[in-house]
């Protein structure tokens, strides 16, 4: 009896986590895909990076989680050659263990709804170079999935083009990156892994520097 008291006491004393009233509840989740085009209900999605945040001590906003997959095109996808050659995917190549999309998105949004309690939030925000392209892109993915349990904001999402451009002028993402002082390798760029990996270094750098000038103190 004493140690089950002892526990409820623990549980209704905890504090929330301070990301909980960062983003009015929202947990920021990086996202940059790779795909066959630019028609999010047409064009094959290829590749798919998602890297959660989470806030240290100190009130910085710094990465956390990264989950990475390479995508099977869906049944009947347009791939678009010009796409193909600019990001430099075979989307049919042996060793890329791609996976298809029935059994990506579930594992992916159970990591993202985890990761989204552990930060006492209510759900997840996506954000994105450009995140509207990504967005519609997960958002049609999760659709042709037929998943209820959507974790993400259904139509808001932080843009670090918009962002970037406001404090660095820049939009391009290698170029923002350059401008911020982040080391940026084009040979790497339109990986999924890679731009998210630099767009959450971006973002996370913006968010503190406002914050370091006054612009938020929790």
């Amino acid at each position: 009896m004493i140690d089950s008291e002892l526990k409820g006491n623990d549980v209704s004393e905890q504090q929330p986590h301070p990301m909980a009233g960062r983003f009015r509840g929202f947990l920021p989740v990086v996202i940059d895909v790779e795909t066959g085009g630019f028609d999010s209900q047409t064009d094959g999605l290829l590749e798919i990076a998602a890297t959660t945040l989470t806030m240290d001590a100190q009130g910085q906003l710094c990465i956390d989680k990264t989950f990475a997959f390479n995508v099977e095109p869906f049944e009947g996808a347009n791939l678009d050659p010009a796409a193909l050659e600019f990001t430099g995917i075979d989307p049919h190549h042996p060793f890329r263990e791609a996976e298809p999309e029935e059994m990506v998105f579930p594992d992916l949004l159970q990591a993202i709804r985890k990761q989204v309690k552990a930060h006492d939030c209510n759900r997840a925000i996506l954000v994105g170079h450009n995140a509207h392209f990504d967005h519609g892109f997960v958002m049609a993915a999760i659709e042709r999935c037929q998943i209820k349990r959507n974790p993400f904001h259904p139509f808001s999402v932080f843009d670090t083009a918009t962002l970037s451009g406001l404090a660095f002028g820049q939009t391009v993402l290698a170029k923002a990156c350059q401008a911020a002082n982040i080391e940026f390798d084009n040979s790497e760029a339109h990986s999924a892994a890679y731009d998210t990996q630099k767009t959450a270094e971006l973002f996370c750098l913006i968010v503190n520097k406002w914050k370091g000038l006054g612009g938020l103190d929790l």
